[in-house]
């Protein structure tokens, strides 16, 4: 059958007026909104729904469900070595959403994140690493590079070059284990006991590297590769 003009505008429109009920329900209401996501060039699907009321957002890809949840702009940053994020104050340039690939410095090094059809492309093979035991055993919470609450036994993760956010697939290399985590941080950096940490290509949480089986060990060879990720309503 063949398309009309008007039967373009009235999906046009549908779309239009889903994307306003969402947005309304965001911001008034505590509904749960749920649609689907594809995973592009692969066959994972699953389920995403906001759960607005509290400032929290939760997606499935295959079976790892990964949360969202905003910071409060009083906690303080991960990586507090951070100096600037594309020439502003760290959590002025989060407020104002200047994150996703702006240079950033850190002890006077400028870092430069890749674009996002660059960042399609990416996977590498190296060194990972796990981060925030400090955060884990404290009271109080801490903000990663973008905003995002740091849930040190969520599947998120921090990389120097990667626009933030990001959908990574983390395979050890050394056992076969295989997740799926969301990168919202910056790191691993060098550190002025082990300079070489700098060399490593991804920081994950405990509770991911706990997944992937090096959570004692601390170090893991891995391979990390982008999954573009498809939201479809």
């Amino acid at each position: 059958m063949t398309e009309t003009k008007s039967s373009r505008l009235t999906r046009r429109q549908l779309i239009s007026s889903i994307a306003a009920l969402i947005l309304s329900l965001l911001l008034s209401g505590c509904a749960v909104v749920q649609t689907t996501v594809g995973i592009v060039a692969g066959t994972v699907k699953g389920a995403y729904h906001v759960a607005t009321g509290t400032v929290k957002t939760a997606y499935k890809i295959g079976k790892f469900t990964i949360e969202v949840v905003q910071a409060p702009f009083s906690w303080p940053l991960t990586r507090s070595e951070i100096e600037t994020i594309d020439g502003l104050p760290v959590k002025e340039a989060i407020r104002q959403g200047r994150v996703k690939w702006a240079p950033y410095v850190v002890h006077g090094r400028r870092y430069v994140p890749m674009s996002s059809r660059q960042a399609q492309r990416y996977e590498a093979t190296g060194i990972a690493s796990w981060y925030g035991e400090e955060t884990r055993r404290k009271k109080g919470g801490h903000m990663t590079a973008n905003g995002e609450a740091f849930n040190p036994m969520g599947l998120t993760a921090a990389h120097k070059y990667l626009p933030l956010p990001i959908n990574v697939k983390v395979t050890n290399l050394e056992n076969g284990r295989s997740i799926i985590v969301r990168v919202n941080d910056r790191g691993p950096f060098p550190s002025a006991n082990n300079p070489n940490s700098g060399k490593r290509i991804i920081d994950l949480t405990y509770g991911a590297a706990k997944r992937l089986g090096f959570h004692k060990k601390g170090l893991a060879r891995v391979h990390v590769k982008v999954i573009p990720v498809k939201w479809k309503t």
